[in-house]
């Protein structure tokens, strides 16, 4: 049983989230403004992209790790549909079956959260939202240390790295890019990035004394889009807090002061109906670190 922890009460004042959980497959339970769980059970875009294979593993961990946070808001209400898993190396459809599930989860007006597996995820996510609300622009914050705006190669397909690529293809991209790496970019990609119109902050530029152009940055991204969608790549922060990555960064950010005022910052935002977390690899993890930062951040979300 995965959805488990310290029983203090049946009370409300007493509930941890494992208390709140349901396990669901009928969308048609889902109610405006609950909290919809799937896991994206998939490194096939990581292996693909010649990253460390395992994050597949990830979405239970990080469910097991979530469970035991208290329930801080009295109307939280949480649905789990399970993972979606890619057994055939048919990445882009196991893609298209999640993008099937956000659309009828936002469509219902939840909030949609996918717990990956590969950043492969991100076009997935998008796609879903996309579905949902085709005539409106849609805002992506993607907190990373790449652009993950690869060309897919010939004869391999889409990857975790060319998530942001493909979704410039199908139109104007809205997109701001936090926590990028000078040392995990090449300048093909910064160029990239440019040609796209792909707005980004450095990881350089996550400073207290400069919050206050890190929030302008994202308020000017929200006013011009109708939703946000936030991706998390677990790969942005530094190998000592997070060392269960596909793609490690011993010089990554922390979740530190400054990460916590503005991701706070972005999860207040009315607009925000989706997130993700990606890119968490237990076989590399020690003591489950990158699990239980990946679950204590989507908990920020249901603190809000």
């Amino acid at each position: 049983m995965i959805w488990q922890g310290r029983l203090d009460g049946e009370e409300l004042l007493f509930h941890r989230i494992f208390q709140r959980v349901k396990e669901e497959s009928d969308y048609g339970k889902i109610s405006e403004n609950d909290f919809v769980i799937h896991g994206f059970a998939v490194d096939e875009g990581v292996q693909r992209n010649k990253g460390r294979v395992g994050a597949r593993e990830a979405p239970d961990i990080i469910r097991k790790n979530m469970s035991n946070f208290p329930v801080i808001l009295p109307d939280f209400s949480l649905l789990d549909f399970g993972n979606i898993t890619c057994t055939d190396g048919n990445l882009e459809k196991t893609q298209a079956s999640l993008s099937g599930k956000v659309s009828e989860v936002l469509r219902r007006k939840g909030k949609s959260l996918v717990l990956g597996g590969g950043h492969e995820v991100t076009y997935a996510h998008y796609s879903g939202i996309k579905q949902a609300f085709p005539d409106k622009k849609i805002g992506i914050v993607n907190i990373d240390a790449h652009f993950d705006n690869r060309q897919p190669e010939s004869g391999v397909g889409a990857t975790s790295g060319t998530g942001f690529w493909q979704i410039a293809q199908e139109g104007e991209i809205h997109s701001l890019h936090i926590g990028i790496q000078r040392n995990s970019n090449t300048l093909k990609l910064f160029d990239t990035a440019h040609q796209l119109g792909m707005k980004y902050i450095l990881s350089d530029e996550l400073f207290f004394e400069n919050l206050p152009s890190v929030y302008q940055r994202i308020n000017e991204l929200a006013d011009e889009v109708d939703y946000l969608y936030v991706t998390i790549c677990m790969d942005v922060f530094n190998a000592s807090i997070a060392p269960g990555v596909s793609a490690a960064a011993y010089n990554g950010i922390f979740a530190d002061t400054v990460f916590m005022h503005f991701f706070r910052h972005l999860l207040k935002n009315d607009k925000l109906v989706a997130l993700d977390v990606a890119e968490v690899n237990p076989a590399f993890d020690i003591q489950e670190r990158t699990s239980r930062l990946a679950a204590s951040l989507v908990n920020e979300w249901f603190m809000i």
